[in-house]
């Protein structure tokens, strides 16, 4: 094994590139939160803290599926079953995660001194819930949007929360065969094909109204208003690359997509505030 190989199957397991376009609305929740650029204590701990939380979140869900993975012929080559890594070593990195993740939230606000424990129980349990229920995308994107108090962060939160559980319905569409074989849950599963589309659209259709609340309660600027109205056609853009019937370009979907719309919508808001 080369210098680099044990390295880079962590940055395979945990999906890195998928933390960069999560980081955009962590960031808009902090310029939005204080109405102007955070210092840079606080952008970089936020950074560290997003890294750390999911990385751990990734690090239990791969734990937790070991065995649906193996079983699952999409999944089966990722690290856990295929043997690249050991049990042992994503207990590991797991616990390094966690302990990243409270070093950094320890630097923040005193608010969230104590709430930590709070998106740690959501990771644990989001893996469980798609083996009995097929809301599980919602807790998904629920423990992504989590956000304190005042409301427009809820409506922040709820925004990011409907926008991961309508691409996480896309997902699904993936393993929809193989998840009714080993009696899992999801909307695919419960409502078939169209329904997890329409799920999709429904949760999107959510997002950006709650974008629109989220801005109606705070001061904002013309750029903010821009960015949810270019959320808004490249949600529209993405559910127009899928059909039923038609997944071929659900990676496009899936992955390009979602990283060019957190970006653009950060990119909007810090120039609001600017």
């Amino acid at each position: 094994m080369t210098a680099l190989a044990y390295p880079a199957r962590f940055y395979s397991l945990v999906k890195f590139e998928h933390t960069i376009f999560a980081l955009p609305f962590a960031y808009v929740g902090a310029f939005l939160a204080v109405d102007a650029v955070p210092s840079a204590h606080d952008l970089i701990w936020i950074t560290v803290a997003m890294v750390g939380a999911r990385s751990l979140a990734m690090g239990l869900n791969r734990l937790i599926d070991a065995g649906l993975d193996a079983r699952n012929p999409r999944t089966a080559g990722r690290e856990l079953p295929s043997g690249l890594l050991s049990p042992a070593a994503v207990v590991a990195f797991c616990a390094a995660s966690l302990a990243v993740f409270l070093l950094a939230v320890f630097q923040l606000d005193p608010l969230v001194h104590w709430l930590w424990p709070i998106p740690v129980a959501g990771f644990v349990i989001y893996p469980y819930l798609k083996r009995w229920t097929w809301l599980c995308h919602f807790w998904l994107g629920a423990v992504d949007g989590l956000a304190p108090v005042p409301w427009e962060a809820w409506a922040l939160g709820g925004a990011v929360a409907l926008w991961v559980a309508g691409f996480d319905c896309f997902y699904a569409l993936l393993d929809l065969d193989v998840d009714r074989e080993q009696g899992l849950q999801s909307i695919a599963v419960r409502f078939g094909e169209r329904g997890a589309f329409w799920g999709a659209r429904l949760c999107h259709v959510g997002t950006v109204a709650l974008l629109v609340a989220a801005g109606l309660g705070l001061q904002v600027g013309v750029l903010y208003w821009l960015g949810a109205a270019v959320v808004a056609g490249l949600l529209a853009y993405e559910h127009s690359l899928v059909r039923p019937g038609d997944l071929r370009r659900l990676d496009t979907a899936f992955f390009t997509m979602n990283g060019v719309i957190s970006v653009a919508f950060f990119v909007f808001v810090l120039l609001d505030v600017l």
